[in-house]
């Protein structure tokens, strides 16, 4: 019943995000910056591998825009924690579970929607992919990297009590995102960086799009000159175990410590804030 009744949820805050313009606005801007760029980089050459830049570049910020989905997650979670929805799922038997199930809906197919967006349009734009045989990778690898990140997400959200603290969630990403290979090749990169890119889902993220659009002879810039599947396939594993495991216990926590006259003092300090 639970997870029927998040379920719906989900899919009524996904169409409202759709026929809201502010959530449209958030839907196609960022994946219209990114066709720009593309479109711009699409004939220049990346060194001397042989490839196009824009053709390297597509699977990768493919990958980048998935994994920003457990940044979305910890933003709703705590906005909806400083303005009392938390608390009065809280108040309903089932609520935290089905509250979890229904964002889980929201952000997955919300980050799915602005994939379509960017990549229908830049299969006709970016020249050299490799589309034989891709799509089943593409949707393992993007069915098991949002399993493995937005549990992230929901974690990282619980943790800050104010929407103004989630500065402190996207720089670490985005720094991340930098020596993970998405933006350039990671083994150009210190070794060090290259290890700690290796513990994160944001680089498999990455290379799992790379070997779904690439052609084989791509993989000579990875790691091991290899797309590495069945480590892909283990270390999103591992991470979207631990995540399933470890984001319940935390949200319980967290609504335990929810109440009324918390709430009302956040929202007494936002209204300072802005006054």
């Amino acid at each position: 019943m639970n997870l029927r009744i998040g379920w719906r949820r989900g899919l009524i805050e996904l169409r409202q995000s759709f026929t809201n313009s502010a959530d449209l606005v958030s839907h196609f801007l960022w994946p219209t910056m990114m066709l720009v760029v593309m479109f711009f980089l699409r004939d220049n050459d990346f060194g001397d591998t042989g490839f196009l830049l824009g053709t390297l570049a597509l699977p990768s910020i493919l990958g980048m825009n998935a994994a920003l989905g457990m940044v979305s997650m910890s933003q709703q979670l705590t906005a909806e924690r400083e303005d009392g929805t938390l608390l009065r799922a809280k108040a309903t038997p089932g609520g935290m579970q089905g509250y979890l199930v229904g964002k889980v809906v929201s952000v997955a197919g919300s980050t799915i929607a602005d994939l379509a967006i960017l990549l229908i349009p830049a299969l006709f734009i970016v020249e050299g992919l490799s589309l034989q045989g891709g799509w089943l990778t593409f949707v393992w690898v993007l069915v098991l990297g949002l399993v493995a990140t937005l549990p992230i997400g929901a974690v990282l959200g619980s943790l800050f009590t104010s929407a103004r603290a989630q500065g402190l969630v996207q720089l670490p990403v985005l720094a991340l995102m930098g020596i993970s290979g998405i933006f350039y090749p990671i083994t150009a990169l210190p070794e060090w960086a290259q290890w700690i890119a290796q513990g994160t889902p944001i680089y498999w993220l990455g290379l799992g799009m790379r070997s779904a659009f690439l052609p084989d002879s791509a993989a000579a810039i990875e790691i091991g000159e290899s797309w590495r599947h069945l480590e892909t396939l283990g270390v999103l594993g591992v991470w979207a175990i631990l995540g399933l495991l470890i984001a319940p216990v935390v949200l319980r926590r967290m609504a335990r410590r929810e109440s009324g006259s918390t709430v009302a003092s956040r929202r007494e300090r936002a209204l300072q804030r802005v006054g």
